[in-house]
């Protein structure tokens, strides 16, 4: 693992789908964060948070600008994992029972019907809606002891940072094993549906701009998020740089 912004990133792709199956294995819960630069930058402001996020098995890299920002302070290369990414890779191995968890029923359904088409077997798996509500509000024991019952190996959370990090950590104590993993917008990606949040085009994402496509089609949720990064950023560079040199 690798200690950046103040994160603990896991960046190679076999050794983080190796620690969840020895976490599944293991029988005991624990959790996976995948920080986006709004999740580096609350970080960056909270203590608090980022005990939350510390508290993760590791973080994987959902920021597309993070491995460029470490290649150019430490000179090493690492490439992003989204949550995107993992949400398939483990789908796509067909070997965990999962539970889907977060955003509203419309979503789940057309999330699970999606999913169907080319994995059936989630149709015998738990969609469950959770309500709107604050981080502090939820019944956190109530909702462990329908995901116990299920007897679930991944748990995929989609609240949005940082309330689905929070409620990870809170959500840990009371199940009796899985790998709870932060998966943000990814259930609206893949509902389709016309309101829902739509991934941006390939051409975006490959060119790092995934931002503003989010930027155009949520501005007033992402226009705060925004210039509070940009306002920030190189205070954050500033640290890492730092970092660097004290390690030396």
């Amino acid at each position: 693992m690798e200690y950046h912004f103040d994160i603990r990133y896991e960046f190679d792709i076999p050794t983080i789908h190796k620690r969840i199956e020895e976490q599944v294995n293991s029988g005991s819960p624990a959790y996976i964060c995948a920080p986006d630069g709004n999740v580096i930058n609350m970080v960056y402001h909270s203590m608090d948070y980022r005990n939350v996020v510390d508290g993760s098995m590791f973080s994987i890299c959902d920021s597309s600008w993070a491995p460029i920002f470490i290649k150019w302070i430490h000179g090493v290369k690492y490439r992003q994992y989204c949550g995107s990414d993992i949400f398939f890779d483990i789908i796509g191995k067909r070997k965990y029972r999962m539970f889907f968890l977060g955003t509203n029923r419309r979503i789940l359904d057309a999330l699970q019907a999606n999913l169907a088409n080319d994995y059936p077997e989630v149709n015998e798996m738990t969609f469950m809606e959770l309500p709107y509500c604050n981080v502090d509000e939820f019944n956190y024991r109530e909702i462990a002891e329908t995901v116990n019952k299920d007897n679930a190996d991944i748990v995929w959370v989609a609240l949005g940072a940082p309330k689905q990090e929070i409620f990870m950590s809170r959500l840990k104590p009371h199940l009796h094993k899985g790998v709870i993993i932060a998966v943000g917008a990814v259930f609206g990606f893949y509902s389709k549906l016309p309101d829902a949040p739509a991934r941006s085009p390939r051409w975006l994402q490959k060119c790092h701009l995934e931002f503003v496509h989010r930027l155009f089609t949520e501005p007033k949720k992402q226009f705060k998020r925004c210039w509070s990064i940009i306002v920030t950023l190189p205070k954050i560079l500033y640290n890492e740089y730092k970092a660097k040199k004290d390690a030396k």
